[in-house]
Formats: structure tokens, sequence, C-alpha cells
């Protein structure tokens, strides 16, 4: 049996670099990286000549190199579930020739449906990595709208079912259902709903209206969706990971194949930065060095994503699905007990409706967070003033957290305004700001595209480089399979004529038992 590596808490390097991240400071000059044509701004970050030295010796003590290159190559680096992440290939310029073949078949369906001016409304049924990152980039490039209406219908509550089909002609109306196993319950319950719902409007052949995005083609096709229908993605392909997939389908017929396109080039010029850059220059590791400092050595318990452009408000949820169930682990990928705190909560808004709900925590709160600021230097619209507003809420923002202010300054401030001594020493306690505290700013040149996929590729690297520094495999997530096989069980005792409570706690029980009931006797 071969020797496993040490746990993170017993690497002598691990220890060398906490140290010296406790000694280091926000670092007081400008720390910039570029990458894939965005500017990384790490000037918030911890920083300092040991650390760089002690973070360099980690990663190489971690046997990142290797890890990395592993992924890129296409091996089983998901050991839990003996398969690779590979979904890189997706966005190669020259991809392998099945993904080369299965986007040639994708383009070639929008080309056509295009040209007859087909499906004019199109209803996307998919749910976590199957909804998430088309919501993103409809929200980020189809603002203005377009000809086609998309609805996203992922909800398996029946308020969203009505929703997403209100309105809608079902004789032009696709239905676009994105699954990776075609086992998901929540999106085979509402496509089968959204296929009665063709029917009973009189579209003779309902399935013919449908299209399947799934890695389990044959599953599909029993299902009843025509076989020319079916777009295939792989094993190896995550969920969250999919948006590079065939599940873009709905994105390239909202607003185009190129959007698509333009946003695999930007991921797939990220992915060679991640390769190639030396450690001290690599925008991604650096992020992730600064995430692991931020929670396993500081103590912070989230992250706080705050993009400064309401294209992205969609990015939250994204990067928080993408983050949350990647690094969401307690063990490391041998089963053994993680020693430090892993994986922070994400959240966040964009702003500045942000400022006006949450900031008030980030700056004087007892716990604070750090943050990721994302703006785009310039703006699609013509609106000059109000752009510049949102750059300076944006880098004000952002230096208040890092500069704070002292309650020298606060009473001087106090003082300045008029209030006599006694009111402005009792005032100026309220309006002191810790500062100093960790933050990043992402700078995109405009929102393109190519800039909305270098930006995913990079926290999808940062992600990956915290997950191989802290041992834990990034690339499963068996605890929302548990909650899966428990819902199955519960599903089925909520139609039984009797339930057997012994394997239920006290409180599932009862509301099994009630809600059971008032389903008989509603």
């Amino acid at each position: 049996m071969p020797t496993l590596p040490p746990t993170l808490n017993r690497c002598l390097e691990w220890h060398e670099f906490s140290d010296a991240a406790r000694q280091a400071v926000n670092n007081e000059g400008l720390r910039c990286i570029q990458a894939a044509g965005l500017t990384i701004d790490l000037s918030g970050q911890r920083d300092s000549l040991t650390l760089r030295d002690t973070a360099t010796a980690l990663l190489h003590t971690r046997d990142f190199p290797t890890q990395r290159a592993r992924l890129f190559a296409g091996e089983a680096v998901n050991n839990t579930e003996e398969r690779a992440a590979w979904h890189s290939a997706l966005r190669a310029p020259a991809p392998i020739t099945e993904v080369a073949t299965e986007r040639s078949r994708m383009n070639e369906f929008i080309r056509k449906a295009d040209l007859e001016r087909r499906w004019r409304n199109i209803v996307h049924i998919g749910i976590g990595g199957s909804d998430w990152g088309i919501r993103l980039s409809l929200s980020a490039f189809g603002y203005r709208q377009c000809w086609r209406t998309v609805r996203f219908l992922a909800n398996i509550d029946g308020h969203a079912l009505e929703s997403a089909l209100s309105g809608l002609d079902p004789h032009d109306t696709l239905i676009v259902v994105a699954s990776k196993s075609f086992t998901t319950s929540e999106t085979l319950q509402n496509a089968a709903r959204a296929c009665e719902w063709l029917g009973s409007a009189g579209v003779p052949h309902p399935k013919n209206n449908v299209v399947a995005i799934t890695a389990k083609p044959d599953v599909a096709e029993r299902w009843g969706v025509p076989r020319h229908h079916i777009f295939p993605f792989w094993d190896w392909v995550g969920g969250r990971f999919s948006i590079w997939s065939s599940v873009s389908l709905t994105t390239a017929l909202s607003v185009s194949s190129d959007v698509v396109a333009g946003m695999q080039a930007g991921a797939a010029a990220m992915d060679q930065h991640f390769i190639e850059a030396p450690i001290e220059h690599n925008a991604p590791i650096q992020m992730a060095l600064a995430g692991i400092i931020n929670r396993s050595v500081l103590g912070y318990g989230s992250l706080n994503i705050s993009p400064y452009d309401s294209r992205l408000s969609n990015l939250v949820p994204y990067i928080q699905q993408l983050d949350m169930e990647s690094l969401g682990k307690s063990v490391d990928k041998y089963g053994r007990p993680i020693e430090v705190p892993t994986g922070p909560a994400v959240w966040g808004m964009a702003g500045t409706d942000a400022q006006h709900t949450f900031y008030q925590w980030l700056h004087q709160g007892s716990d604070g967070a750090p943050v990721d600021f994302i703006v785009c230097q310039h703006a699609d619209h013509g609106w000059d003033e109000h752009h510049k507003l949102l750059l300076a809420n944006c880098l004000a923002q952002r230096q208040a957290l890092m500069q704070g202010k002292s309650y020298e300054q606060a009473l001087a401030g106090c003082l300045a305004e008029g209030r006599d001594q006694d009111r402005a020493h009792a005032l100026a306690h309220h309006r002191v700001h810790a500062g100093g505290r960790p933050n990043t700013l992402i700078v995109l040149p405009k929102l393109s595209p190519f800039a909305l996929g270098a930006l995913l590729a990079l926290y999808e690297h940062k992600i990956f480089t915290q997950a191989i520094i802290w041992g834990l495999n990034p690339f499963d997530q068996w605890g929302v399979e548990y909650g899966k096989v428990l819902a199955n069980d519960i599903t089925r005792d909520l139609s039984a004529d009797h339930i057997d409570c012994a394997h239920y706690d006290a409180s599932t029980a009862h509301w099994l038992q009630s809600f059971n009931q008032h389903n008989k006797n509603p």
C-alpha cells in the first residue's frame, strides 16, 4: 500500500506559510497581474517576500505542478468518482474530435433554426450547473433583448412552472432539457409537465419540440427525445462546468454562437495563463493563496462577490455554486479530516445595490468578509456620468475597506461639522472603520464574451488551486447526492397509505404524516 502524503496541518511548509501570512500586512503598494486581458489588483491582500517564498514551497510540497498537469491532460483527478475533470478540453482552440463534432452539430442546428426563424420561444429546463451559466450569459449579453424569448425553469415549485410557460405560443416553443444524468427529478418532472402543456395545446408530437443536452443520450432517447435532437456531452464534464458544453445551446440560440465562441476563447486564454505564468505572476494561483490565507489563517468564514455591473448580477450564484460545491468539504481526497477551515460561504450582490444592503456589515461588522470587486473599465452605453459614478462607488468602497478611519480622523470630521466637543467625542466612536479588510479588484476592459469567459476560468482555476493546497477533491458533491436519496424516500412516503416512521427523526416523521394526511384530505 503506497505511503500517503501528510495532511496539510502536518506539513512544515504549511506552518511556515501560515506564520508568514500572520506577520505580513496588506500590501501598501500596487500589486497587479495581467491575465487573459483582465487586470487583477491584489493590493488589498497580504503580501511579503517571505510570504511569497513560503507560498512557492507550499505549492510544491502539495505537488501542485503535477496535479495541474494531470487536470489538463484529462487524467482521473476526480478520485472518488474515478474520472477526469476535463472541461478545459471543451474550449480548446483545436478541440479533440468528439468535441469538434458535437460543436459542429450544435452550430448547424442553430444555423437552421435561425434561417427558418423557428423557435421564437425557448424554455430552458435544468438546475444547478445546467442553469446558472446560461442565466449568467443571457443577463450579460441579452439584456437588450433579442427576437427569441427565453424562460428558465429550474425549481420544482409549480409556481415556477406556471411562470415559465405563461403567455408562450406552444407551437413555436422549444423545450431545452439539460441534465447530465437525465435522471434529475426536478428537471424531468418539469420537462414532463412542459410536454403535457405542448400536447394540450394541440402540438401533434410534443417531444419533437424538445432538445436534450446530456451525458446519457440513450436515456434521453428512451424518454422520447428524437436522436437528432440530443446533444451529448461527456462524463468528464462536471455539472458546474457544463456552460462550456452543449448546455450553451440556449445561449447560442438567444444571443448567438459568436457569444459562446467568444466565451470559450476567453476561457482558453486563461487556461494558458494558468499553465504558463510563473507562480508570482499567475492570477488564479495568487487569488487562491489569498483565499487560503483569508479562510484558513485569518479565519474569515465567507467571501463576498461584488460585481459593479448590473449585467453580472447572476455571476454571484454562479460563483457561489462553483466555489461552495467544489470546496464545501471537510475530508481530504484520502478520507482524512482536514484540520483547518476550508471553503468559505460565498455571497453577494451587484453594486451599487449591495452598498445599500450589506456594506454596513462589511465595513463595521465584528466579522467582516474579504471582497472580490469586479468592474468594467468601459461601459457599453452612452451614459458617461452613470459609469463614472459606478466606478467612483466601487473604488470608494474598496478604499474604505482597505484604509478604514481612525477615531482621531472621525473626531476631526465631527468637529469640522461644527458639533460641540461632547457630541463630537460621542459620535466619533460610531464613525470608526477598522480598515485592513482583505479585497481583490478585478478589472475587465469591457464586458465582452472573451472577458467573461476569462473571468469564469479565473475562478475555476483559483478554486482548483485551493483544493490542491487543502488536499480535497473539488470535483465531487456527495453531500448533494445524499439529499437526493433522502428526497426519493420521502417522496414515496408522501403518497403511501402507511408510513414506517422508524427511520425518520421525530420532526421529519411528524411533518411527513401531516403533509400526507393533508394530501389525502385537502
